[in-house]
C-alpha cells in the first residue's frame, strides 16, 4: 500500500509531457487560424482586383461618344469587357460576371436602362433604381428631363471565390463592385446606335 501511494504522488508530482500535452491541445486551434489567414489574404486580394476591374471597365467605356467612329460596336464591346481578363490575372475568370451598362436618368430620381452588355450574367433592362441620391441633379448641368436626360456609365464586376482552405467551412464567397461615371467626351455613350440621336442629341 505505501508503495502504490508513492507511486500515485510520483505520478501527480510530474510535470514531463505536460509541455507535449498542451502543445497537441493548442495545434489544431493554431493550425486552422494560419489556414485562415492564408485564404482572408487571397480573399483581400481578389476583392481588390474586383474593384481595379470594375474600374478600368467603366474608365475605358467612358471613353467612348456617339457616331460611327465613336459609338462602341459588339466586337469592341467584346474586347472592352475581356480587359476584365487581365486586370484579373492570375485568377481565372471563366464564371466572372462582368456586367456593363449605361443609365438614363429622366429626372432627379427615374432613370432606365439605355443599353446592357453582360458576360456570364442577364443584361439589365427596364428601370433602374440604384441611382444614388441626387446624383442626376448633381452631376447634370440642369436637373434631367425626359426630353433632356442624363446618361451614366455603370460597371460591375461579381467574382466567386472559393477558399483553398475554408471552403466547407464558409463556402464560395461573392465578391463584388459597381461603379457609376459620367460619360467623358460626349453626353452618352452609344452602343450599335443606341441611343438614337436627335439633332445632335441623345434621346
Amino acid at each position: 500500500m505505501i508503495i502504490r501511494n508513492a507511486m500515485c504522488r510520483r505520478f501527480l508530482a510530474s510535470q514531463r509531457g505536460v509541455a507535449a500535452l498542451e502543445f497537441a491541445m493548442i495545434m489544431p486551434v493554431m493550425l486552422i487560424l494560419f489556414l485562415s489567414s492564408f485564404d482572408v489574404g487571397n480573399a483581400i486580394i481578389v476583392y481588390l482586383k474586383v474593384r481595379a476591374a470594375t474600374y478600368e471597365l467603366a474608365a475605358i467605356t467612358n471613353q467612348y461618344g456617339v457616331g460611327s467612329t465613336a459609338q462602341i460596336s459588339t466586337s469592341t464591346m467584346s474586347a472592352i469587357t475581356g480587359a476584365v481578363s487581365q486586370v484579373m490575372a492570375p485568377y481565372s475568370t471563366t464564371s466572372t460576371i462582368v456586367t456593363i451598362s449605361q443609365i438614363k436618368a429622366t429626372s432627379a430620381t427615374a432613370a432606365t436602362v439605355s443599353w446592357s452588355y453582360s458576360v456570364n450574367g442577364t443584361p439589365l433592362t427596364g428601370s433602374y433604381t440604384g441611382l444614388p441620391t441626387n446624383m442626376a441633379k448633381n452631376s447634370c448641368a440642369t436637373v434631367p428631363t425626359a426630353s433632356n436626360p442624363c446618361y451614366f456609365i455603370l460597371s460591375s464586376v461579381s467574382y466567386t471565390y472559393t477558399p483553398l482552405f475554408g471552403h466547407y467551412m464558409t463556402g464560395a464567397l461573392s465578391l463584388s463592385d459597381t461603379l457609376l461615371v459620367t460619360p467623358r467626351s460626349s453626353q452618352c455613350v452609344q452602343y450599335n446606335n443606341v441611343p438614337v440621336l436627335s439633332s445632335g442629341k441623345c434621346t
